[in-house]
This record gives structure tokens, sequence and C-alpha cells, in this order.
């Protein structure tokens, strides 16, 4: 039989930023496309791979613009493959929509090239998320190629990667060496004449028992951050072996896309048996995760529903430079927080710029809304698809018994949770010391407050100003100036604010529309008031109750009853920023030295109380006694748990000062009954993994998953704020949410859960992650087996409040009445974004979140609608009668939307 042929595609695997920070790493990228280039126009026979992501080439190119038009040449004669992605993101720790928009905006910037490499190409992230296959089709691409995360099953160079909604994809499986497996084929030696002959034969027996179908194999030869043979088109030519180079996207093109008869893999790839997965990340440096996951939701799902329905003008240039800082910090060294101190401040930085940038345009928008709510109202947006009741927080005039109501004259339920001090300032000075006092009036405003009048009394010698939120009368400090003029003695000067406090209102919002909360009637009680009673908690549909040890007892109307909810446990970590690893005399310190409880709330909307408990934790690690140090540091954990009328859930918020070194601190949460797998809210999906990991290779196969929106086992959902680590432990009868990894290397030579070091053994004291730490989650008990539409409905509101924006309108303006927005409903229908897409059209995405088939049903102002791909092309149109459009959907089938409105 005849040797196979050996494809080589010449690439780099270029981490953007890593153990260097980026603008280090894009020094030497620099430096290596220019040779690459010019290497490429003065051999035709070369061809190159530019690792899957075009943030590469957008960073060359930003150096070197005048070059734009050779590497765009390069890219249309098909010898330089670029993208699909932008960037090779993390795929659990950034959001479904995220993904979506980084395939999209690097298809798009390639193409801007000349193409897109048509394959998706995910060549080291730590593992694949579920709905990935379904993803990669909907934007048109028919390959993917992986390496991490593979199960063992997979025995070809080829298998069917299936979604949860059955669309599967033919996927490459990169034995051997993963992205670099031919990388030492072509390294320099003394004779490489009569070498390359060998080394090419040897890979070839290698591969050989991957490939049962003799196709050509395919050697990547390439490495981190690094360029390829100067002469590689002549040693390949002079081989003496059947051996050519291409680029991914040509090896690919060759290749049938059919999935019969493969062997077929279902869902998420996150097996240790072939490569590591660094499954630490997920929990490592946690501001970052906080940040990513408060920055996501801000711009998906308040700024771009929000410029999409309710804005006049276009906001896309800031909602476009939002995304572009959102996908950079997707990438798998940058989010992952596996990186130097110097690349986890800046990437904290882009996250919070795109916060910044989504906060700006829901500012710009509320702020065109509200100059038509009068003064002293308040505009507020629901952010989610479906008829929504909850609570906001608001800052009104205290107008004694006076209470709340919207727009269109509904009674708003209240409660007072502060009132302000209405004396801001009270003293005496002398009168030379007057005309600096004055200074501190910037405008009108004193004190963060207008100024509404004021007065001077020369009788008395006291000047008084009234400040309030907002005022509407005029002020001019020059005609103060004059009546102070020839002030003598001592002076009394006084600030005093308008009685106001701050209150919960519970309103009833329209799906993604606007509802006026404004001061009158009398003040309101709600349906099913909210108490608290000692230790107790209790809305009507739970009970809770804290125990002497700090822990939580939680009882529903239908005798569930878990205890022990809320049990912190601190426990040792000498691992790295990818993978923990406790010391061999670990000690775990779960006991609190005291505890006492604080009331905060007691109701009618919310009742909380603080539950405080002092523990004594080892100060650090002992890395030479492989243990945990004999000094320890008292630390105070502060945990708030809230009950809310009308939730079906307990609100946690656990707080604490980070005194501490090398440890990781978990909650642990008993289940309703023992359980025999898990559910994880993701991208796109709910998956269920079981109680063990599948291992294999050099990593331990610790069973410790990421989860989004939630995560449930045996009857308990866990919802949450950001991307968490979890682990069901105990033989399933106990669920633990990793609150914090404390480190202080990115990767150490010796792990005690990993074979191989995964990165440079540098000190990286900021992931140790001093500081006040605080993560916000709920509690909510389930019927059933699996975690139902009852879940999902809450996730969607417990990570979605109700926005509020202040009305600065005429006060005695009618205040607007209630306007809905677009309904997207359904039983498991979740949406992930709504966003205006140009040409006056309007695009939504959602998923069916539901092992059954479902029907979304679309409410709104529009006159067409139409399917489309995940790139925004039109597909078949959707029938819509008076406002209303019904979309079949497969189970976990994700679904993209085009609206024209009216």
């Amino acid at each position: 039989m005849d040797a196979p042929e050996i494809v080589v595609v010449p690439h780099t695997h270029w981490d953007r930023e890593w153990y260097l920070p980026f603008q280090r790493f894009r020094l030497r990228l620099v430096s290596l496309m220019d040779g690459v280039v010019d290497r490429m126009e003065a051999d035709p026979r070369w061809r190159f791979t530019l690792d899957g992501q075009m943030a590469a080439v957008d960073d060359y190119l930003e150096i070197r613009p005048e070059r734009r038009e050779r590497v765009a040449a390069l890219v249309r004669d098909g010898r330089l493959a670029v993208g699909p992605w932008q960037i090779l993101h993390d795929e659990f720790l950034c959001s479904g929509e995220n993904i979506v928009r980084n395939l999209e905006l690097g298809m798009r910037r390639a193409e801007e090239l000349g193409a897109a490499m048509m394959v998706g190409y995910l060549p080291d992230q730590f593992g694949h998320c579920a709905q990935t296959p379904q993803i990669l089709r909907l934007a048109g691409i028919e390959h993917a190629c992986v390496w991490r995360g593979v199960p063992d099953r997979v025995r070809t160079r080829s298998f069917a990667w299936e979604a949860p909604d059955g669309t599967a994809i033919r996927t490459q499986y990169l034995p051997e060496g993963g992205y670099g497996n031919a990388a030492s084929m072509f390294e320099d030696f003394a004779d490489g004449a009569s070498l390359l002959p060998g080394r090419a034969a040897g890979f070839a027996e290698a591969m050989g028992r991957w490939y049962p179908d003799d196709g050509p194999l395919l050697a990547m030869y390439g490495a981190d951050h690094t360029a390829p043979a100067a002469d590689l088109a002549d040693r390949v030519g002079g081989a003496g072996v059947e051996m050519r180079l291409d680029t991914l996207a040509g090896y690919f093109a060759a290749q049938d896309p059919s999935t019969d008869g493969l062997p077929r893999v279902r869902g998420e790839l996150r097996s240790h048996a072939r490569a590591n997965i660094l499954p630490g990340v997920i929990s490592v440096r946690p501001r970052l995760k906080q940040l990513m996951g408060r920055a996501e939701r801000l711009v998906e799902r308040y700024a771009e529903p929000l410029a999409a329905l309710w804005y006049a003008d276009d906001a896309q240039r800031f909602l476009d430079l939002a995304w572009r800082r959102l996908i950079e910090v997707s990438c798998h060294d940058s989010v992952t927080g596996c990186g130097s101190d110097e690349t986890a401040e800046q990437v904290a930085a882009r996250m919070a710029e795109a916060e910044q940038l989504g906060r700006a345009v829901c500012d710009l928008v509320t702020a065109e809304r509200a100059a038509a709510v009068p003064l002293g109202a308040h505009l507020v947006f629901n952010p989610t698809p479906d008829v929504r009741t909850g609570l906001v927080f608001l800052d009104v005039p205290d107008d004694g018994e006076a209470g709340l109501e919207t727009g269109d004259g509904r009674p708003v339920p209240v409660q007072v949770l502060e009132t302000a001090p209405t004396v801001l300032d009270d003293a005496v000075h002398p009168a030379s010391a007057l005309p600096v006092l004055l200074e501190r009036v910037y405008g009108r405003v004193l004190f963060g407050q207008e100024i509404r009048d004021w007065s001077v009394s020369r009788d008395d010698r006291t000047l008084t100003f009234h400040v309030t939120a907002r005022a509407a009368t005029p002020f001019d400090i020059g005609d103060v100036r004059a009546a102070l003029d020839g002030a003598d003695g001592e002076w009394r000067v006084r600030i005093l604010a308008d009685p106001r406090r701050t209150v919960a209102a519970l309103v009833e919002a329209p799906p993604l529309g606007l509802v006026t909360v404004r001061p009158g009637g009398p003040i309101a009680s709600p349906d099913a008031p909210v108490s608290a009673d000692g230790n107790a908690l209790d809305n009507g549909l739970l009970r809770a109750e804290v125990r002497d040890d700090g822990t939580v007892g939680l009882r529903t109307p239908g005798g569930v009853v878990v205890e022990g909810i809320g049990r912190i446990v601190d426990g040792g970590d000498l691992g790295d920023s990818y993978n923990y690893a406790p010391p061999a005399a670990d000690r775990l310190v779960g006991d609190p030295v005291s505890v006492r409880v604080e009331p905060v709330w007691d109701g009618p909307l919310a009742a909380a109380l603080d539950i405080v408990r002092t523990y004594r934790w080892p100060a650090s690690g002992d890395v030479a006694a492989d243990a945990r140090s004999a000094a320890e540091e008292d630390v105070t954990v502060v945990t708030r748990a809230e009950l809310r009328a009308g939730e079906l859930f307990l609100r946690l918020r656990v707080t604490f000062d980070n005194r501490c070194a090398d440890h990781r601190v978990r909650l642990h949460t008993p289940l309703p009954r023992q359980a025999e797998s898990s559910f994880a809210e993701g991208q796109f999906a709910i998956v269920e993994r079981g109680l063990t990991a599948e291992g294999g290779f050099g990593e331990r196969p610790l069973p410790t998953y990421p989860a989004n929106g939630f995560a449930a086992a045996g009857g308990l959902a866990v919802l949450l704020e950001h991307v968490t680590e979890y682990e069901v432990t105990g033989g399933g009868r106990e669920m633990a949410l990793t609150l914090m990894r404390s480190i202080g290397y990115l990767s150490r030579d010796r792990n005690a859960y990993r074979d191989q070091p995964a990165g440079p053994q540098l000190p990286t004291p900021g992931a140790q992650s001093r500081g006040e730490r605080t993560v916000g989650l709920a509690i909510m008990p389930y019927d059933g087996d699996r975690p139902g539409d009852d879940v999902v409905a809450a996730a969607e509101r417990y990570r979605h409040d109700l926005l509020a924006a202040a009305g600065y309108g005429p006060a005695d303006a009618p205040a607007p009445p209630s306007r809905d927005g677009i309904a997207i409903t359904g039983p498991g229908v979740a949406m992930t974004s709504l966003r205006p897409r140009g040409d006056g059209w309007l695009e939504a995405r959602m998923v069916a979140e539901t092992a059954e088939p479902t029907t979304a049903v679309l409410r709104g102002t529009f006159t067409e609608a139409t399917r489309a791909d995940l790139r925004g092309r039109p597909g078949l149109p959707l029938d819509v009668h008076d406002g209303t459009a019904t979309l079949a959907l497969r189970p976990w089938e994700i679904a993209t939307v085009r609206l024209r409105p009216r």
C-alpha cells in the first residue's frame, strides 16, 4: 500500500496576551508577519494559516496599514487563511451570544480581506460547549477541528459532533500533539535532508491508526508564537516523501463534510482522556468572571434592546465598540485569568470599558425617554421579553403618607428602606470664610444636589440653602455674594435637603417595555407580603430560618426542607491558575468561631438578615511541607439572606475580605434528594453531567464544572450572576460552589493534579485575589428530576433586574402611559438578544431550552418577520397576523428572526 500523502499546514498559534501583555506579544507578531508576508510574496509555493482568528490580522495591520492590500492579495489567492473567528475564545467563560458575535465579526472582517476560512478551527480552547456544532452550521460552516476535550471513545481522526438539537458537524480531531503535532518535523538539525524522511515516516506511522480511510494526513506545523522555517518550501519539496504545503482551508476543502458512518459524540467536550482541559481557569481571578458577566449582561440585555426599541437615533457605533471589547476579552488566555498580573489588569480594564459603553447607551436612551417623564417620577425598563413584576429601588420625595402609582394610575406597593438626612451641613464660620465656602457651589450644584432656593438673614447672621434632587427655579451665585456683601462677625451656614427616601417599589412592567412610576395615591401593600421574625424570613412561598451555626434551613409550602444552606468551607490550594491542587496535608475549615444575626429589612416587599460569621483560616500555603501554614487570620464572612415578594428563591450575597493566600473557598448547600447527575445552564443549552469526569491523560479528572445561568441537582437550583464553578459532592447529596481560588503562580512546574507544566512558572501575586470578595446567588427548590421552565424563568428574572431612570421633564407634565416592547414567550423559550440590525430591521435571537418541541410566540408592533441565519442573512418569511408571529422550535434549537417594526 502506498504511503499516505502528508499535508503540511504551516501556522502559528497566536495567544494575543498571556504570560506577556498584549503589546509585548504584538511586537513579536509584527516581526513574524513581516517575514511571512515577504516570503509568501517571493515564493508561490508558500501557504500559511493564521490561527483561525482575525484579531492577529487586525493587530498586525494596525501597525502596518500600508501592507493591507498585500495581505488581502494573499487571502484572495487562497494562500493565506484567515478567520473565521475574531478571537480564539474560551467557550465556557463567555455567553452564547458573545460566541455568535465573535464568529459574526471574524467572518465579516475576513471577507473584507477576501475570504473567511470556513472551518470551525478551535485548536486550544479548554474544552468545547455543547452548542458549538449548531452555531457553526447556522453560520454556514461544515467542518470543525479540535484538540482538547475529545473523549476516549473517539478512535479515528473524524467524528460526528452533535449539538443538543441534533445538528451534527464533521469534526477533525488533532491527535498526537494537537495543533503542533508536526512542530518538530522540520526543526533545524545537522543533516536535515537525511533526517526528514525518517521523521515523516514516523509521523505517518503514529497517525496511521487515526486514519482508517487512508486519507491525507494533516500535519500541523506550528507552535505558540513561532514562525515556520524560512526554507520550509524547499524542505518539503526535497523530503523524498509525498508531502505538500496547504492551508487548513485548503485541506478541508478536499474533505467530504458528510457525517454518515462516523462515530457520534453528543454535547460538550470536556474529557481529560486525551489532553489537559485545565478546569481551574473557571475559578481563578474571580473578579474577571464577575466583570465579564456584568458587562455582557448590560450590553446584551439592556443597551441593545433599549437602542433597538426606544431610541430615535443611532447608537450602533457605541454598541460595536462594546462588542469589540467583549469579544477581545473572551480570549482563552484573557477572561480565563491564566496570564500574568499585567495581562489580568488590562483584561479587567477592557471589561470595564465594555460595561461603560453599555451603560452609556442605556443613559443615552433613558435620558431621551425620561425627558417626557415629570420631575419626581421615574421611568422603568423591563429587560425581560414577558410581563414582569419585580422590585425596583427608587429615590423619591418623602411625602409622608403618599404612595406611588404608575402613569396609568395603578397603585404600586412600596417599602421604605432608608430616609435621607435633611440637614446636610450646619456650622458656624467667620464672615471672612464665606467667599471660600461659596466656592463649594458648582453652577447650582451643592453637596450633589441642586439649589432650590436660598436665604440670608443679617439679623441672625444665617445663610441657608435648600437643595433638592433637581431644581426648576432660576439661580445665580452672584445674587448670594451680593446679599452677603459687607458681612462681618460669625455666620451660621445651613444646607438643608428636601425630605427624601429610598424605597423598594413592586412594579408590573410590560415585555421589553417602559412604565412610569410617580408619587401619588395612598401607600399600597402587596397581595402576599414578606416578613422577618427574629431569625426567620417568610414570603408565603419560602420560609428561611437561620440556625445557630449560621447556615440556613429552607422550607417550601409543599414540605420540602433543606437544612445547612450556606456552609462556608475553606481549604488549601497549592495549584496554579490552570489546576486546583490541595496540599497533601490539607486542613479544611468549616466551623465558624462566632455567629451573630443582624436584621436589615422587615418587609413587606423585601425582608433580609445579615449572618455574620468569623472564621480562623490558615494565612497561606506551605509548599515545602505540602501543607497549610500554622499562622492564621481572622476572617469575617457576612451572608445577607433575602426574600422578596413573589419570588420562588432565596437570595444570598456573601462578602468577605480575603486576607489569606493559597486557598479555595466554597459555599456548600445540601440537596433535597440524592442526585445522580447535575444540570448547568450555559451557552444556549442546559447540559446534564455525571458525578465523575473522564480521565486518561496526565490531569486529575475533577468533576468541577462551569455554569452560567444556574447549576442544579437533586431538586435544588443555584441561580448565578456570572460563570461559576460547581461540584456535586458527598455521593450526590450536596453541591459546592467555588467562591474563589487564591493562587500565586501562572503555572507550577510541579502540580499534584497535572503532570505537565501548562505555561511558564511565573509568579502572579495578583491572582491571590486579596481584598473584598462579594458573590451573589440564589437558592431555589424545584420539583422533578430535571430543572424545568420555572427554573429557567427564575434565572432570567434573577439576573436581569428592572432598570430605573429619574424623570426630568416639567413637574406638572402628565406621566406617559405604559408601553409594550416586543414579547417573546413559549415553554422553555429564552431570548438571548434583541438588537437593531440596520435598514429599519430588528433582530431577535432565542433558544428552546427544553427537551421537548416548543413554539415561540413573538408579539409587537412589527409588520414583517423572517427567519435568518446567525450572520443575519434573511431566510424564510413567517406569517404575521395582528403583530403576532409563531415559530415552531426543535428541542435546543437556536433561532434568529428579523422583524420590521411598524
